[in-house]
Order: C-alpha cells, then sequence, then structure tokens
C-alpha cells in the first residue's frame, strides 16, 4: 500500500510539485497538503477518530519545510505534533541556515524517527522516498552538511550563552548577576513597569534552561548569575549537581 504522507510546504508550486511527483511514483499518497505548522496540527488532531475507529494511522509520515509562516516553524510544529502523537515520524527539509532554526532542532527533543536534509540536494521523489520509509521504521538521517552547523551552533551557545538572550535581556542578566533586585534593575534601567524584569527573568531562565530544573526564583537567579560568570551553559539536575555539555554531545559533571 502506498505511504501516506502530510506535507507542509509554504510555496503551492512546490508543494503541488512534491504531491504530484511523490503520487506519480505510486508509493506515496499525499492524504493533505497545507502551508503553515499549526493547519498540519489542526489535521492530525481532526484524524484521529479516524484512527481510533479503524486502528489505521491515517498520517504514516510527515514531510516538512522549517521555515513556514506563522506563530510556528516547521520544527516547532513537529513537537507539537509529536507531544499528541508520539514518535510520529517526520522528514524535515529546508534551505535556511538561521542559527534559530538549528538551536529549535536541538530544542526539540526530536532524537528519533526523523530526517533532516538541504532542500536543494533531496528533493526528488527517488531520494525522498527512501527518507520517508526510513523515517516510517524508526530509523533516523541527518544530513552530515546540517549536522556539522547544528554542532557548530551548539558550540557557538556553549561559549556564549549570552548569543541566546536578546539585547535587553543581556542587560538584565548582567545587572541580575550583579546582585541588583528587580526593584534596582527597573531603576536603573527606566523601566515604568517593575514585572517587566520578573517577565524578562524568566525569559532568561527558560532560554538558559533554568525553569525545569527549579521553582525556586532565588536559586535559578543564583545559577544565572554562574553562567554569566562561567561563560558557559550549565544544568543542574534534582540533587543540584552541575554539568556541561562536551564536544560529543553529552554531559559531564562540571565542577563549581
Amino acid at each position: 500500500m502506498p505511504l501516506r504522507i502530510l506535507i507542509v510546504e509554504d510555496s503551492l508550486n512546490l508543494r503541488q510539485a512534491l504531491k504530484s511527483g511523490l503520487e506519480a511514483t505510486g508509493d506515496v499518497q499525499v492524504i493533505f497538503d497545507c502551508e503553515r505548522g499549526q493547519e498540519a496540527l489542526d489535521f492530525c488532531l481532526a484524524q484521529a477518530a479516524n484512527m481510533e475507529e479503524n486502528g489505521r494511522q491515517v498520517v504514516e509520515a510527515i514531510l516538512m519545510d522549517v521555515h513556514l509562516p506563522g506563530a510556528m516553524n516547521g520544527i516547532q510544529a513537529a513537537v507539537a505534533i509529536r507531544r499528541e502523537f508520539p514518535r510520529q515520524p517526520v522528514v524535515f527539509y529546508s534551505i535556511q541556515d538561521a542559527d534559530s532554526y538549528y538551536r529549535d532542532f536541538r530544542k526539540s527533543g526530536i532524537l528519533s524517527h526523523y530526517a533532516y536534509v538541504r532542500k536543494s540536494n533531496y528533493l526528488l521523489p527517488a531520494m525522498i522516498i527512501p527518507l520517508l520509509k526510513d523515517a516510517l521504521n524508526g530509523r533516523s538521517f541527518i544530513d552530515p552538511e546540517i549536522e556539522a552547523r547544528v554542532q557548530e551552533v551548539r558550540q557557538k551557545d556553549e561559549n556564549d550563552p549570552m548569543a541566546l538572550l536578546e539585547p535587553y535581556e543581556q542587560v538584565v542578566a548582567r545587572l541580575l548577576a550583579q546582585g541588583l533586585t528587580n526593584e534596582q534593575i527597573a531603576a536603573r534601567l527606566g523601566f515604568q513597569d517593575k514585572r517587566t524584569v520578573s517577565r524578562m527573568n524568566g525569559q532568561i531562565y527558560a532560554t538558559w534552561g533554568l525553569s525545569t530544573t527549579t521553582t525556586d526564583e532565588k536559586i535559578a537567579r543564583t545559577r544565572a548569575a554562574i553562567i554569566l560568570h562561567h561563560q558557559r551553559l550549565i544544568s543542574w539536575d534534582e540533587n543540584g549537581a552541575s554539568f556541561f555539555m562536551n564536544e560529543r554531545g553529552q554531559l559531564e559533571p562540571y565542577p563549581l
């Protein structure tokens, strides 16, 4: 039976070309195509009842562009879909080279059932179909060029956590590390609403992975100051042990 897929691509011309080219092989049936990640999520949710009724997964794999209009890029859309449909196979493709996409991919937690390839090299049906089938069978693939960029961005971020923050967040982080209170920071920067600093602190904690390891604002503040002092991303487990990610992408104890 043909592989049932969903295509998410914002270019109508390319979307139609992908659909006709893939279906012409007889190996693929495109059951839905759209331009936005939210549309893909909505379709998958709407089809969930059919899956329960007939016991057959409606969408077997998703072919997803990384650059999409709307609130979610392709990686964020895949995360949202896989939250509802765990381990949903996805093949990503992109010609975009922005660091933000590689950061989203690293943060996504997508560890299996995916491929991530360069659009210009891999969008012929003869190359897409094996990737879709591999993803369906639980095998993962990443274009070596993209893997190199993912690691490059990871190393850049670890060497400079401030690169992850927006300009005003960087200023607040430095003042926070100096021990200033929220009120003092608000006065120093001329914020009219003192809650602005609290909101910005929360964004800093989330960006540096501190919001998921502690619910105590004082601890998060202290750890943010430590990260700024050491100039690298550090994580803590539930027992308070500190770790950093080495060049192989593995966590190692970080002596403090």
